[in-house]
């Protein structure tokens, strides 16, 4: 019999995946809670919300028992010119949650969240006679694999074959620890000069940068500034969004507030694909106009999907509950206790946490980047152990989905010093 990895190989292109000398994918066959089970009965830790999008668990009862209700009386419906109460609810709710935002646009995925703002940016200046075409953006940022998205995002490995195709964007110092006012005064030198349209950020944490951290008050300044000089400021909240930085969203520790929002990954509590792009009134009546040529003509086949709402429609549910944040606290707490006494370990270069990421740059002969030879080892290294990890490089993370527990927690964080004691 053939097994279902062997027929994968023959068939399927994985993403992020060397050719060359790839292994056979592990087929999953289930999944329940924390844990993944394979096709041979295996049980793994989800270590990392399978790519950050799980946020309560695979396979939760209340968000099947939602989408199944969804299902029995209408999968999809064309959005323009018709909607639905479910994108009706999602977006009232979250409006609720976001002070100062006014409308949500739907869309699949978080690239096309990042594509959506970064439109809304260019054609808001266009609308209003004055177009600016400049980006402000953070050096070694990630907002996707769309052109848009890949133009603002750092050049490295993931868009070099594309690099002549990508537009021009002023990339910025990260302020990091040591690092923020030289930042700042960057940022100050753009966008004092008024021809900026926007500056798009990963507020907190840079993903896929290497979980690369720094201090809330500091971008509360940048958006400051950045309301003094009239750019548009966008918030990039894709992996950051529902619970990942400790509030329900990173911007919730800022008082300046953004004028664009992306969303998308732990938005259905990982169960379908959608994207949300949601502005203020000021993007939003730039559109509201007797000149049809300034409409926004941008959109899905299966934008505002009312399955796709229905599950983040329930995953709000959840996040409601007292015991959603209780859990966030509590994985905070248990990372901050483990990265003191991890810190001390002789291969680790920094242990750094924001709300339930923890992220450990290891020590190596090769600088930091992501594709420092360690990672293939630290990867076999976890799943012999039975936890998924996928490492960005030398930066090992665990970002888990919130109902793991301590003993389970604890579990992984042995696993990191027994990998740490390997070499």
């Amino acid at each position: 019999m053939t097994t279902l990895s062997v027929r994968d190989s023959k068939v399927v292109w994985h993403p992020f995946t060397f050719l060359k000398s790839k292994q056979l994918p592990i087929a999953i066959s289930k999944g329940k809670g924390i844990y993944f089970y394979d096709d041979k009965g295996n049980k793994y830790i989800d270590g990392i919300s399978s790519w950050w999008v799980n946020a309560h668990g695979h396979c939760h009862p209340y968000i099947i028992k939602k989408v199944h209700q969804q299902l029995q009386k209408m999968e999809h419906s064309i959005f323009a010119s018709f909607t639905h109460e479910p994108a009706i609810e999602l977006s009232e709710r979250l409006l609720k949650k976001l002070p100062g935002m006014s409308k949500v646009f739907f869309s699949d995925n978080g690239s096309t969240s990042v594509e959506v703002a970064l439109k809304m940016a260019f054609q808001y200046w266009s609308n209003k006679g004055a177009p600016r075409t400049k980006v402000i953006a953070f050096k070694n940022g990630y907002h996707g694999d769309t052109f848009g998205a890949m133009s603002i995002s750092a050049r490295n490995v993931f868009n070099n074959a594309f690099e002549p195709l990508l537009f021009d964007v002023i990339h910025i110092d990260v302020p990091t620890k040591g690092n923020e006012k030289k930042a700042m005064l960057q940022l100050q030198n753009e966008v004092k000069k008024n021809d900026v349209a926007c500056f798009i950020f990963e507020p907190l944490v840079q993903g896929a940068g290497g979980m690369v951290m720094y201090e809330s008050y500091i971008l509360n300044e940048m958006l400051a500034l950045c309301k003094k000089h009239n750019c548009i400021s966008i918030a990039d909240e894709v992996m950051t969004g529902f619970g990942r930085t400790g509030k329900m969203f990173a911007i919730d520790y800022l008082s300046n507030k953004p004028d664009i929002i992306c969303l998308s990954k732990a938005l259905t509590g990982g169960f379908m694909p959608l994207g949300l792009t949601i502005c203020n009134s000021t993007i939003y009546n730039a559109y509201v106009t007797d000149d049809k040529t300034k409409t926004f003509f941008h959109g899905h086949s299966y934008t505002g999907n009312p399955t796709a709402c229905s599950a983040a429609l329930a995953n709000l549910d959840i996040f409601d509950k007292p015991v959603t944040f209780k859990n966030i606290t509590r994985i905070n707490e248990q990372h901050l206790n483990f990265q003191v006494k991890v810190k001390q370990h002789k291969n680790i270069l920094d242990a750094r946490v924001t709300g339930i990421i923890i992220a450990f740059e290891i020590r190596t002969k090769e600088k930091t980047h992501y594709l420092n030879r360690i990672s293939e080892r630290m990867s076999a290294f976890f799943l012999k152990r039975g936890i998924i990890l996928r490492p960005l490089g030398n930066v090992l993370y665990i970002l888990p989905p919130y109902c793991i527990t301590n003993t389970e927690l604890k579990s992984i964080y042995k696993v990191v010093n027994e990998f740490l004691d390997s070499f």
